[in-house]
């Protein structure tokens, strides 16, 4: 029989509600045996007691239920965004406040490449910066004859040069929707998949494929592991069949720190064919390297002008946003792969997207009602409490961007969707209220990784002018804590595995320094992580 390891913490918070709290938690076999005090595991034979983690509180590992792999792979390009950010090694990148900034960047990044590189950056974000737009004559004043390319913070909008629009093809001629033009021509900025994948393509800038490599899986590991999170999503995967052995050696290394739970993205093929890869993906899946979900891209970005949303629009007046999958593809994307029991992810940002979504899953639902399919609603930043009631009534979940409201809170209640919306965006409250299953996300690298800052954005709804936006839709830290555990491993549907520390599941804990129940509410996000333990390994943040 193999080693009982009976460890003591200052405090272990469980998520269990049969025992919230405990001092001790025995592990064996990568799984926890039992939990209480010392003598917790005594009933099972000879035990060896471990102190390392006597002055630290234990949690659930963090579950990351949206962010992506290209999250690593990102810090290969130049950041040129507003906030400031760490890197997966802990490195300190400043933001950048003007266009000076961001074309000063651009400059120093240039200089730095060898000749025939192309030039790519990421995190701009214009909505900072409404004065003046990002425009394809800012980068040609950078690099005239070197293709370059910036995108957007959040990654469904980027601005190109002219050598880069004129690789894709883009001419005063071009007439493609996402294609932005003035009385010159493209003026750089591409909106939406179809639009930017030309140009991604062509600059080696594809980050969805980047995201594949080993050195990406490794530096999304490590950015998982300084913000404890032991079990994370890539929520729009490429992967394929044939790479699948190669990404389990790297996953299910000894020293990889993550479960990590790919969906593979459903769009640019039948939906029979992607259902049938999703199944076959299903039957390779490992103990941290679980396959299967599908994701679904519905509309746009809020921030961007591209999400799908109801009356009465956009403040500005801008056009009612792209659809990235039309809705009858909705609808039989819907019907094909919940018919054969495929749980899905689908991206809504717009609360007009959110209704086709809602729409497609009833239909799809009511010619196969009664299993647990626990499909997702993703970002549901404008879901209404009306929806929210619509979803608990189909046994829908949410996983909405806490996040927005610090990052883009102030912009979005005066320049996309006004304040009356604003103050109900990424509504926690009333989804808990409607009995709707709920996680909560980072979508990084769109924001950077980090379940406490989430859990922070969520309780305390400041934004980064310091106002609260939408008091109604705050949650008490203990039910923000558990929408980054256990609602979280409910909506990957591994809450029987992780998500809660109690006999039987993985022992996957994150190691803090300081009792996230005993701060304020606004010091939640400066609690610090020192590490997690994941499946009985341990690793130092």
């Amino acid at each position: 029989m193999n080693e009982t390891v009976v460890y003591a913490a200052r405090k272990i918070i469980t998520m269990d509600p049969n025992r919230p709290e405990a001092s001790h938690v025995a592990v064996r076999d990568g799984r926890v045996l039992a939990v209480g005090g010392r003598d917790c595991a005594d009933a099972w034979g000879e035990v060896r007691h471990d102190d390392r983690y006597a002055g630290a509180v234990l949690l659930p590992g963090f579950v990351e239920g949206h962010a992506h792999l290209m999250a690593g792979a990102m810090w290969r390009f130049a950041y040129v965004g507003y906030h400031d950010r760490t890197d997966p090694d802990g490195g300190f990148w400043k933001g950048m406040r003007d266009v000076e900034a961001v074309t000063a960047g651009l400059k120093a990044a240039h200089e730095r490449l060898p000749e025939g590189e192309p030039l790519v950056a990421w995190g701009f974000d214009p909505i900072f910066l409404p004065t003046e737009r990002l425009h394809r004559k800012h980068i040609d004043a950078v690099t005239g004859d070197r293709p370059a390319m910036v995108m957007h913070s959040n990654f469904h909008l980027l601005t190109a040069n002219s050598a880069a629009l004129a690789l894709a093809g883009y001419d005063k001629g071009t007439n493609v929707e996402g294609v932005l033009t003035d009385a010159d021509g493209p003026t750089g900025e591409l909106q939406e998949m179809a639009a930017m994948f030309p140009v991604m393509r062509r600059l080696g800038a594809d980050f969805r494929t980047l995201g594949r490599t080993d050195a990406a899986l490794r530096d999304y590991g490590r950015a998982c592991l300084r913000e404890g999170v032991t079990t994370a999503t890539d929520l729009f995967s490429t992967i394929t069949l044939d790479e699948v052995p190669r990404i389990r050696a790297v996953v299910d290394a000894e020293d990889h720190p993550i479960r990590l739970v790919p969906a593979l993205g459903g769009m640019g093929a039948p939906a029979a064919e992607i259902r049938d890869t999703a199944l076959a993906l299903a039957k390779l899946s490992s103990d941290r390297l679980r396959l299967g979900a599908v994701k679904l891209m519905t509309d746009g970005s809020i921030q961007g002008y591209t999400a799908r949303v109801k009356w009465p629009g956009y403040v500005t007046g801008h056009p009612n946003g792209i659809w990235n999958t039309a809705p009858e593809q909705i609808f039989e994307l819907c019907d094909v792969l919940h018919s054969a029991g495929i749980q899905m992810h689908v991206h809504v940002n717009g609360d007009e997207a959110s209704e086709v979504t809602i729409d497609a899953m009833e239909a799809a639902i009511a010619k196969r009602p009664g299993h647990d399919h626990r499909h997702v609603l993703q970002h549901g930043q404008m879901i209404g409490a009306d929806q929210f009631r619509r979803m608990a009534a189909l046994g829908l979940c949410a996983n909405l961007f806490a996040n927005h409201i610090w990052h883009f809170g102030d912009q979005h209640a005066r320049l996309t969707i006004g304040e009356d919306r604003a103050c109900r965006m990424d509504a926690c409250r009333a989804a808990l209220d409607a009995g709707v299953t709920l996680a909560i996300h980072s979508d990084a690298p769109v924001t950077p990784m980090g379940p406490l800052t989430v859990a922070w954005c969520a309780a305390t709804r400041l934004t980064e002018s310091g106002r609260v936006l939408g008091e109604a839709q705050r949650i008490s830290v203990p039910e923000a804590l558990h929408a980054v555990t256990l609602g979280a491993a409910a909506t990957l549907k591994l809450d029987a595995e992780v998500g809660s520390i109690e006999c039987g599941k993985r022992a996957d804990f994150a190691v803090l320094a300081e009792d996230p129940l005993a701060v304020p509410a606004e010091a939640l996000r400066d609690v610090p992580v020192l590490g997690t333990v994941q499946g009985g390994r341990h690793f130092a943040a």
